[in-house]
């Protein structure tokens, strides 16, 4: 296909900002003697030893519903795109550590992408060193909808929400009391994205809208339609 796409499955002719639907949300193979394995991309037949960190398409104060509000938000803009991995919030909350989110299997070896596939991380536990999570020099945190969260005017403040200690803990006295409200005198733990750092430990009232991050902590392999 052109561009190294597949654009079957895509609501519109082409993708914001040209990226690439990487997994479709719904797939349904065509039928034939090899169960319809020639007609498969092979972009969906590999496995992507990759798990994508992405912005949700606008700031959020500290009132997110909590964090099965944010989990929504995630799982719908990243459906919205053509992502069919699972997408959770980078929250830490009440029954949550940021850390614990990615499975214990794929923490060491899986690298952390943005929408363009560009390494922001070589994997999960490098966010939990201790150090803040330092990205990569040059490295773009992307939104659902392709915008570049640091430069797009789309959020005023360069700050993320995180809930978290450096080491991807909860911090049960800075996370907007489970990310339910947005109450000037209660603050929620985040990092501005000027630091260079995601882990950054900046305690900020909950009334400031920050970028919601939301990670891919599973992937579409050839064995799950």
């Amino acid at each position: 296909w052109a561009g190294g796409c597949p654009w079957a499955g895509w609501p519109s002719p082409e993708p914001p900002s040209g990226l690439c639907p990487h997994r479709l949300a719904t797939y349904q193979p065509r039928g034939g003697d090899d169960g319809g394995q020639s007609h498969v991309p092979q972009a969906l037949l590999s496995p992507p030893w990759q798990l994508h960190l992405v912005a949700l398409n606008a700031p959020l104060s500290g009132g997110m519903r909590g964090i099965r509000g944010a989990d929504f938000q995630c799982f719908q803009q990243a459906r919205q795109v053509g992502l069919a991995g699972t997408f959770r919030a980078f929250l830490s909350s009440r029954l949550q550590d940021l850390y614990s989110i990615v499975r214990r299997a794929d923490r060491a070896t899986v690298p952390i992408v943005n929408l363009r596939d560009e390494v922001l991380f070589s994997n999960w536990e490098a966010l939990f060193t201790g150090s803040g999570a330092p990205l990569r020099a040059g490295a773009h945190i992307l939104s659902f909808d392709g915008r570049d969260v640091l430069r797009d005017a789309g959020w005023p403040q360069k700050s993320v929400w995180h809930g978290s200690d450096t080491k991807g803990r909860r911090l049960p006295e800075s996370y907007c009391e489970t990310w339910r409200t947005e109450e000037h005198a209660i603050t929620g733990q985040a990092s501005s994205l000027g630091s260079g750092k995601l882990l950054e430990q900046v305690a900020s009232s909950c009334q400031h809208a920050f970028i919601v991050l939301c990670i891919e902590n599973s992937f579409m392999t050839a064995a799950k339609k």
